[in-house]
């Protein structure tokens, strides 16, 4: 039988890292058993940005469901809008920016989910 949650039951996490919302869809806090695969919803409100991590040990892919913002790695930036997928190779570097005037919202898989992240402070 499917496991149903609403979005009030969920848990709803704010980023100490940056000023991102996010929504836990599958992860260790959601009891569903699931350990090769993790999910959460991110809302980057206008002018946010994330700071530069890159994931071991894992695929990291997006599926944009809202607005429109900037994934950005050492080689460039890429804009992504809704409709869009976009995918991060194991240890590649990357970071967000919401360079719009309205919410960028997206929905992050990690297949398998990071043995670790790591972030960086230093201008790559």
């Amino acid at each position: 039988m499917a496991k149903l949650f609403t979005k009030e039951q969920l848990p709803h996490l704010h980023s100490t890292r940056d000023s991102r919302d996010r929504l836990d869809l599958l992860t260790e806090n959601v009891p569903v058993g699931a350990v090769r695969l993790r999910a959460d919803r991110i809302i980057y409100h206008p002018g946010d940005s994330a700071a530069k991590h890159y994931h071991l040990g894992c695929h990291h892919v997006f599926a944009i469901l809202e607005g429109e913002g900037l994934i950005c790695t050492p080689v460039g930036s890429q804009r992504l809008r809704a409709g869009m997928a976009a995918v991060i190779a194991p240890e590649e570097i990357h970071w967000f920016e919401n360079d719009s005037n309205a919410n960028f919202k997206f929905v992050e898989f990690w297949a398998p989910p990071p043995v670790k992240t790591i972030w960086l402070t230093d201008d790559i």
